[in-house]
């Protein structure tokens, strides 16, 4: 299985460890290839919400050089995890944020990709709001057509992984390695029903209000989207 891995922070602290004990126990069921995204460092540009890739081609990004390789491992992957520690007001990681906004273009509601419709995703969060930090990130990825996403949230109270009491500790590594296994022999299933929704919606407003002239439009036609439902 290729796993595309995005850690929201470069710090390898209790994210990066629930990460580890995650990935220990999907290689012990088989052969997993591993690619790991470290940001903000993998991408350092932050978007700046001018929309070209909206209109146009992912190509004219103006941070291009960073997304294509991000973009390319993220196709190719079968499995993708993404994991962030609880930051500020309730939310993740700036560069988690930073990454989802430059792969906003995959959204069903511009120019969604049809290898995303097969692949299954993986939110990890820690913190004191790693809940909330979790659901934008699975929202979003149901909204680029992914098949089956699930969170873990592991609240906590400590900077270190190794100052929480060995109880908890234990209790965590269980909770993980389960979740693991569960994710490692999921198999497609039929697509969210919010996502379908948004596949109609989405090609209502494209028929109605864009046009062929609009480069969406012009996308869902190439790809054959408005002939027949991909999902």
């Amino acid at each position: 299985m290729k796993i595309a891995v995005f850690h929201g922070s470069p710090r390898k602290g209790n994210t990066y460890k629930a990460t580890q004990i995650f990935f220990d126990q999907i290689k012990k069921r088989g052969d997993a290839h591993i690619t790991e995204f470290f940001l903000p460092q993998a991408l350092p540009e932050f978007c700046t919400g001018c929309q070209l890739c909206f209109g146009n081609s992912h190509e004219v990004c103006p941070h291009a050089g960073y997304v294509a390789p991000i973009l390319e491992a993220v196709l190719q992957a079968d499995a993708l995890v993404f994991a962030t520690p609880h930051h500020g007001v309730s939310s993740m990681s700036a560069g988690m944020k930073n990454l989802l906004d430059h792969l906003g273009f995959l959204a069903l509601t511009v120019t969604p990709r049809s290898e995303m419709f097969d692949k299954k995703a993986f939110v990890i969060t820690t913190g004191t709001g790693s809940a909330s930090a979790s659901r934008p990130i699975v929202k979003g990825l149901k909204y680029k057509g992914v098949n089956r996403v699930y969170a873990l949230s592991i609240r906590m109270f400590t900077h270190k992984w190794d100052l929480m009491p060995p109880v908890k500790q234990a209790r965590c590594e269980k909770t993980l390695r389960r979740a693991a296994d569960r994710f490692a022999a999921v198999q497609k299933g039929r697509a969210y029903l919010s996502t379908i929704g948004m596949y109609y919606i989405t090609k209502f407003v494209l028929k109605r209000y864009i046009g062929a002239e609009g480069y969406p439009y012009r996308y869902w036609e190439e790809q054959g989207f408005f002939a027949k439902r991909p999902l």
